[in-house]
C-alpha cells in the first residue's frame, strides 16, 4: 500500500474536526481509524457497554476485555482498537462527534487492514531494526520510529528492549504517511513474539538433558542434495549468531536458525539428518540459558523436526 500525501478536502470535510478529515482519508485507503484522547487513549466505553454482564441487545461486557463474549451494536466508538472502522456513515456520525471534538490524535488498527507495525520506541532499537530487519515504509515517531509490513500477526508489547509489535488486538497512532514502499512482513518479526522465558546467566551447567551431543553428519544425510561444506557453512553460522545472544534474544535466533536450515533442504529428496541439525541448534540455544523445553518449541517452530537425545 502507498500512501498518498493529497487527499480529497471538498467543502463539506473541510468543516470537519481535523482529526476525523485524516481518518476519513484513512477510510478511504482500507485503515480503520479511532479518535485518540488525552494521553494517546481511546476514548471510555459507553455506560452499557461498561455494565451489560453479557445479558440484554449489547453483550460485549466490556470487550476488549472479554469479561463476557457476544456481539455489540454500540454506535458509539467504544472498545479501543476493536471501535476502529473504515466506513465514513460510522466515523461521521452523531455518535462519534463528541470525540472527534475532544480527540488531540489519531490512530488506525493495523490488523484490520492485514499490515503489522513494529513500534521502535528509542534510537537504539531504530538501530537494530536497521541491521536486522529488512527495509520497510518508516514512519516518524516521537521518540523513535513505527516500521511498517504488509500482513497481520499477533500483537506483543516489549518483545526487545524499546520494541513493541502493533497488528492484530491493537491500535497504532496515525504520525503521518512515511516514506519508502511496504515490504512483506518477514519470518524474524514473527519470531519476535516466540518469547522465552528470560534468558537466565550461566553458572556452569545448562538444563538441557542432551548429555550426547549430536553432530551432524553425512551418515545421517544420505538424501541430501547439498554438499557437506554447504549445509556445515550454514549450519555454523546459524549456531554463532545464537552463541551470540547470551543476555537475550537467543529463542527466537534459534527459532530464525531453524527455520534458514529448514528451507535449505526443502527442495531435497531426503533425508537430510534435520533432527540433527535441530538437536544442535537447541543445545546451542540452552548452552546460553534458554530452557531447553522453549528451545525444543521453537526449532520446531522454525520448521526443524525435533528428536530427543538423551544419556542412556
Amino acid at each position: 500500500m502507498t500512501y498518498s500525501t493529497d487527499f480529497p478536502r471538498g467543502p463539506a470535510r473541510l468543516a470537519l474536526p481535523a482529526n476525523l478529515q485524516t481518518a476519513l482519508w484513512l477510510a478511504d485507503l482500507g485503515l480503520p481509524a479511532l479518535p485518540l484522547r488525552e494521553g494517546k487513549l481511546p476514548f471510555g466505553n459507553c455506560t452499557a457497554c461498561t455494565s451489560s454482564k453479557g445479558v440484554g441487545p449489547c453483550r460485549c461486557g466490556d470487550r476488549p476485555n472479554m469479561k463476557f463474549a457476544g456481539s455489540c451494536h454500540c454506535p458509539a466508538p467504544c472498545h479501543g482498537w476493536a471501535a476502529a472502522s473504515t466506513e465514513p456513515g460510522i466515523l461521521a456520525s452523531p455518535a462519534w462527534a463528541t470525540a472527534w471534538r475532544q480527540a488531540v490524535a489519531l490512530a488506525y488498527h493495523p490488523g484490520g487492514a492485514h499490515l503489522t507495525v513494529v513500534d521502535l520506541d528509542n534510537p537504539d532499537a531504530v538501530a537494530w531494526a536497521r541491521e536486522n530487519l529488512p527495509a520497510t515504509k518508516a514512519v516518524a515517531t516521537t521518540r523513535g520510529q513505527h516500521w511498517i509490513y504488509r500482513g497481520a500477526m499477533q500483537s506483543a508489547n516489549k518483545v526487545r528492549p524499546g520494541i513493541d509489535i502493533k497488528s492484530r488486538m491493537s491500535y497504532a497512532r496515525w504520525y503521518g504517511p512515511g516514506t519508502g514502499p511496504i515490504t512483506a512482513l518477514p519470518d524474524i518479526v514473527r519470531a519476535l513474539v516466540v518469547r522465552e522465558e528470560s534468558t537466565r546467566p550461566l553458572r556452569g551447567e545448562v538444563d538441557s538433558s542432551s548429555l550426547t551431543r549430536a553432530t551432524w553428519d553425512r551418515s545421517v544425510a544420505i538424501g541430501c542434495r547439498h554438499t557437506d561444506t554447504f549445509v556445515r557453512t550454514g549450519l555454523d553460522r546459524g549456531l554463532a549468531r545464537i552463541t551470540a545472544c547470551r543476555k537475550q534474544g537467543a529463542g527466537s535466533t534459534a527459532y530464525g536458525v531453524a527455520r534458514f536450515l529448514a528451507n535449505q533442504h526443502a527442495e531435497c529428496p531426503g533425508p537430510c539428518g534435520l533432527e540433527t541439525l535441530g538437536r544442535q541448534v537447541i543445545d546451542a540455544a540452552v548452552d546460553v540459558g534458554v530452557p531447553e523445553a522453549y528451545a525444543e518449541r521453537a526449532v520446531t517452530r522454525g520448521g526443524l523436526p525435533v528428536v530427543a537425545v538423551r544419556a542412556s
